[in-house]
C-alpha cells in the first residue's frame, strides 16, 4: 500500500504556485470607489477630497523611511504621492517595483520649492503647473496592499 500510495503522490498534478503574499499596511481596505490611476492624474480635480482606490506599480518609496511613495504608470511623467494617515504607517524601504493597492483621500497640492527639493533629492519626479509652481496629486492612504 505504500508504494501505491507514493505512486500516486509522483504522478499527482504539481502543487499550484501559492499566491503572491499581500503586505498590509494602515486599516484593512473598504472598497472604496475604483479609480484608474490614468484617469486620476488627468482629471485629479474630479476627485479632490474623495475617497478613492487606485491599484498601480509603485514607482519610488522613500528610502530613508518609507513614508511616502510614488504611484505611476510609467517611468518619467508625473506620479500620485502617497502618504499615510495621521503618519501612522510606513511601507517597506524597497516597496519600489511591487503593485500597490491604495485606499485613501485625493487632494491636489500646492508644494514649497524647499519640500519639492527634498523629494526630488529623495529620488521622486515633481511636476510643475504651467505657473511654474510645484503641484502634485496625493492620496492621503488610510490603507495599503503591496504585492511584489
Amino acid at each position: 500500500m505504500n508504494a501505491l500510495l507514493i505512486a500516486l503522490m509522483l504522478t499527482a498534478a504539481p502543487e499550484a504556485k501559492a499566491a503572491d503574499p499581500v503586505l498590509v499596511r494602515g486599516e484593512k481596505l473598504k472598497g472604496a470607489e475604483a479609480v484608474d490611476l490614468q484617469k486620476l492624474m488627468s482629471t485629479p480635480t474630479d476627485f479632490e477630497g474623495k475617497t478613492v482606490t487606485v491599484e498601480a506599480k509603485v514607482r519610488k518609496a522613500c528610502e530613508k523611511k518609507g513614508c511616502w511613495m510614488e504611484l505611476a504608470g510609467a517611468d518619467k511623467g508625473p506620479g500620485v504621492r502617497v502618504t499615510f494617515k495621521d503618519y501612522g504607517f510606513f511601507v517597506p524601504l524597497d516597496s519600489a517595483g511591487s503593485t500597490a493597492k491604495v485606499e485613501g483621500v485625493v487632494k491636489v497640492a500646492e508644494l514649497s520649492e524647499a519640500r519639492a527639493k527634498h523629494y526630488e533629492a529623495e529620488g521622486a519626479i515633481v511636476p510643475r503647473g504651467k505657473d511654474g509652481k510645484y503641484r502634485e496629486v496625493q492620496l492621503v492612504a488610510s490603507g495599503v496592499e503591496l504585492r511584489k
